[in-house]
């Protein structure tokens, strides 16, 4: 599989574990035991080798049975990893450990993998050779020495690791990159992949110009250069990497522009009052990019400065205007893109001259506006209730032109004279005072607004609540017919009433004068 090494049946059967040590010779037990043999105390074994070839072979039921499911865990270029189960049966006196061997294939040597019998029934062999193809087998150690090994029937093949090509744009190159004539382009594009791909660029389809853009390739990332960009160097530029039969790509669109050539030509068509219409052809370089518009500027004949008219003008004609009677303008466009404005500008072949017109001032007569109106009441009288013997007012106004004549009225009859009223009218607001109203004041009043051209009128209502009572001074006076008739005021009808009822008149005399009474 690519991008991983390659493990060739990397499980065993017990079946087959078990029958490995019967085929190998008798002394292979032997084998272990040296191997293992560093790890018991010397004074148990103080000589390897020949002892225990002497040594008769323990029982079986004192030697542990192979492991169980061998397996490869992890390869990589460098590493192998191998796990394992524990036996089935331990022996009499247990296991001390694991033991885990390999082999290169073709070699008849099994080189341990550690040194001493390890508890752990995983281990990573490391620093192994690209290439190497590896058989491995584990077996258990007890005291009495090493069971049957679990052999690998197929070998594990070390091989360098596959990671697929990779292109990682970075951001400001997803979109077109633009760059002025005579910068510097310098891209640095970083990708992926291992071993080393091989890595390619081309542009608009067709290899690069070595003469033009040079191109390196690192371990990680590849860097486009060119020293002086030119228009020329605009276009499509394509990155592939390739790594066994796979390959990532990426485009990059590069955009090489400058300013723009100036207009054609420019063209004075018109003057009149104070405008000039002008119109210009477009550039025939736009400078590798679109325009953003042109530039518009006027110059004084008297003073020659040049001043901005128009900013960005999308069209290709255009009305001049405030200019100042009396003076000669020429006018120049400039043609305008990311870059700039154009290195030049047309002018025009004719002066515009801005004359004085001989006009004749006309007076003419201001119509009179008429603000005729017949009257309208623009606030209505309002019903009103009041107390005997408190003046109270009614107000309304109107709005009339000319200026109307008012008119009162109660129960439709006119009270204009009545001294107990009193009208008024200024700026359109009329109002009536009615004097100390009693109950018989109580009505209709209407409000009436006459001129030349119509009439109009408002009605409220007058409620006078209360009525003309006795004090009671006068009651206390005309039960006992006693008292002192200077307590009560000699001016009110109270005090009448009750003169007359304490002293009627006398009868005439016989010579026709009135007797006193008595008081």
């Amino acid at each position: 599989m690519p991008g991983e090494a390659e493990v060739e049946t990397p499980a065993c059967k017990p079946e087959e574990k078990a029958s490995e040590p019967a085929k190998e010779p008798t002394p292979e037990p032997a084998g272990e035991e040296t191997v293992t043999e560093p790890k018991k105390p010397a004074s148990e074994e103080p000589s390897p080798g020949p002892p225990a070839v002497s040594k008769p072979p323990p029982a079986s039921e004192d030697l542990p049975s192979c492991p169980l499911l061998v397996t490869v865990e992890d390869v990589t270029d460098s590493s192998v990893t191998v796990s394992w189960e524990p036996p089935e049966s331990l022996g009499r006196q247990g296991i001390k450990g694991y033991m885990l061997e390999y082999r290169l294939e073709g070699a008849s040597e099994w080189v341990p993998a550690n040194a001493q019998p390890m508890m752990v029934t995983q281990h990573t062999l490391r620093n192994l050779a690209i290439g190497n193809k590896l058989f491995f087998r584990v077996s258990a150690v007890s005291p009495e020495g090493a069971g049957p090994a679990a052999v690998l029937d197929q070998p594990v093949h070390i091989k360098e690791f596959i990671e697929a090509p990779k292109i990682r744009v970075p951001r400001y190159l997803r979109q077109t990159y633009i760059r002025k004539v005579g910068e510097v382009i310098n891209l640095q594009i970083p990708f992926q992949g291992k071993p080393k791909p091989q890595v390619t660029w081309t542009h608009n389809g067709h290899a690069l110009d070595t003469q033009r853009a040079n191109v390196r390739n690192g371990e990680q990332d590849s860097i486009l250069f060119i020293r002086s960009a030119q228009r020329t160097d605009s276009g499509l530029y394509e990155l592939s990497v390739q790594l066994e039969g796979l390959e990532a790509k990426a485009a990059i669109d590069i955009l090489v522009i400058e300013r723009p050539g100036p207009p054609k030509s420019i063209k004075l068509l018109d003057v009149w009052g104070f405008n000039a219409a002008l119109e210009w052809t477009p550039p025939g370089d736009t400078g590798n990019t679109e325009l953003l518009g042109y530039t518009v500027q006027k110059a004084d004949q008297k003073t020659g400065q040049w001043f901005t008219v128009f900013e960005r003008c999308h069209r290709t004609s255009c009305t001049v205007s405030d200019l100042i009677i009396g003076n000669s303008y020429s006018f120049r466009v400039f043609s305008e893109n990311q870059c700039g404005l154009s290195a030049t500008a047309p002018v025009t072949a004719e002066l515009a001259h801005i004359q004085k017109l001989d006009t004749v001032c006309k007076r003419e007569g201001i119509p009179e506006r008429d603000f005729s109106e017949a009257p309208k009441f623009t606030h209505p009288l309002a019903d009103h209730t009041t107390t005997p013997g408190y003046s109270t007012q009614l107000f309304c106004s109107v709005r009339a032109t000319p200026k109307p004549k008012i008119i009162w009225m109660k129960n439709k009859m006119d009270i204009q004279g009545n001294p107990k009223y009193r009208a008024l009218s200024e700026q359109g607001v009329c109002s009536l005072e009615i004097r100390k109203p009693s109950p018989f004041d109580a009505g209709v009043y209407t409000c009436k607004a006459i001129n030349a051209l119509g009439e109009a009128s408002v009605d409220c209502r007058l409620d006078v609540k209360g009525h003309f009572s006795f004090s009671p001074q006068a009651h206390s006076l005309r039960a006992s017919n006693s008292g002192n008739l200077l307590q009560l005021l000699p001016h009110t009808e109270e005090y009448q009433q009750l003169q007359t009822e304490r002293h009627p008149p006398p009868p005439p005399s016989s010579d026709g004068l009135h007797q006193l009474p008595s008081v």
